[in-house]
């Protein structure tokens, strides 16, 4: 059999293998979807997240009496500090999406501090603090419970509307991005009304009555255990909030806490009302924005 032969044989089983081969084999890989999420592996996001973290410790320790000159300034502690935040999310996420996700947690901050003032409590303007969120600072406690619940609705509620702001601005741009920050939204003013301090939530509550604390923190340990949610995050919250409500706890029958407490029962079933209707509201909006991941090898539409 000469040369040509060979060839001739080699082409015919080419063209038999190609019968063979299935419609999926021969088409081009289609595109994958890929979600927001850190790059690299968890070393490698260690390392990212250590050197400038390390850069700004120095810098802090070096010009300390500057920065806390500057953050007594309202205006500029929250704009500093909004900064860092925003440079830390960017470690880790796309820089727009930590943008808007700390605008997310300003707008609901801003609820409490609209809420502080018009009650009449000074309070501090809101302070942020990577990874951890941001808080406001009262300089005195509320007269009564009723007050304190009010303050704290007034976050999630303001918060609210600024994640549909986000789904709004989706609906007209058709933006992913802003689809994400509307679900991170509603997720996060969601969490913030577990009824347990020192979140939102258990500010709420406590107007309500001091046993749907302990209700609070059965549910704080049974979500670590039943969905992603951090053992980080609890043990944050009990850090933070765990000595002030075993306080409250231990003087709720005193005459001290029975008065903070004592609230007329119209007030009870508004903020009940209230409550009930945004965490409702919270989870059939996490419903609308949560667009599953198509399967790999999914076309994605563009």
């Amino acid at each position: 059999m000469d040369r040509h032969s060979y060839g001739g044989d080699d082409e015919q089983a080419r063209r038999e293998e190609s019968l063979f081969r299935s419609d999926s084999q021969q088409r081009p890989e289609a595109p994958r979807y890929e979600p927001v999420r850190p790059e690299g592996g968890m070393w490698r996001t260690v390392k990212r997240l250590i050197a400038p973290l390390a850069a700004i410790g120095f810098l802090l320790a070096k010009f300390k009496f500057l920065l806390f000159a500057l953050l007594k300034i309202k205006f500029i502690g929250t704009a500093l500090t909004a900064l860092l935040s925003i440079g830390a999310y960017a470690l880790i996420f796309p820089v727009w999406f930590a943008v808007g996700f700390v605008v997310l947690i300003w707008v609901h901050e801003m609820g409490h501090v609209l809420q502080l003032k018009r009650e009449g409590i000074p309070a501090s303007a809101p302070m942020f603090i990577p990874f951890l969120g941001a808080l406001v600072a009262m300089k005195e406690m509320p007269k009564n419970a009723l007050v304190e619940a009010r303050v704290g609705l007034a976050g999630p509620v303001l918060g609210t509307l600024g994640a549909l702001g986000a789904l709004g601005l989706f609906a007209w741009t058709q933006q992913p991005l802003l689809l994400a920050l509307a679900y991170v939204g509603f997720f996060l003013n969601l969490i913030n009304l577990i009824p347990v301090l020192p979140l939102d939530g258990g500010r709420a509550v406590g107007a309500l009555s001091p046993a749907f604390w302990i209700f609070g923190v059965v549910l704080m340990v049974a979500l670590v255990f039943v969905t992603s949610l951090s053992p980080i995050f609890l043990l944050l919250v009990a850090l933070l909030g765990g000595p002030e409500l075993w306080r409250r706890w231990k003087t709720r029958n005193t005459p001290e806490g029975q008065a903070y407490h004592k609230i007329e029962p119209r007030y009870r079933f508004a903020v009940g009302l209230v409550y009930v209707t945004l965490a409702v509201a919270l989870v059939l909006l996490m419903g609308v924005t949560d667009v599953p991941a198509p399967p790999q090898g999914a076309p994605v539409p563009v």
